[in-house]
């Protein structure tokens, strides 16, 4: 996780700071970017899914394609995974609206 940030502080501008929003996972530690100087970790509060946009995510696949099926085996699982985020990320006003939230709004310097 600590190299994945050190990327996206890598990525960021200079002059900006990132801010990752993450939820009550265990290792979404308190002090995982503490040396990392740009970037900024926001925790979520417990039990609050309809503030981390990955939960829809999750629910969309969830419901368009990988629901209440019987899976072959491993390739087959992967397959269905494959198609379903292809499909998901094949409409990019879908991926705007559904990762996107209106109080975290970027406003230009």
């Amino acid at each position: 996780m600590h190299q994945h940030l050190e990327l996206i502080a890598k990525r960021t501008k200079p002059g900006r700071h990132a801010v990752v929003v993450m939820d009550g996972a265990g290792w979404h530690t308190n002090d995982i970017a503490a040396d990392i100087p740009n970037l900024s970790i926001l925790k979520l509060p417990p039990y609050s899914p309809e503030l981390n946009p990955i939960e829809q995510v999750w629910s969309w696949l969830r419901q368009h394609y990988l629901a209440n099926r019987c899976f072959k085996g491993y390739e087959d699982i992967v397959d269905a995974c494959s198609q379903a985020w292809n499909s998901f990320i094949s409409c990019t006003k879908r991926v705007v609206k559904m990762c996107s939230r209106e109080w975290a709004k970027v406003t230009e310097l």
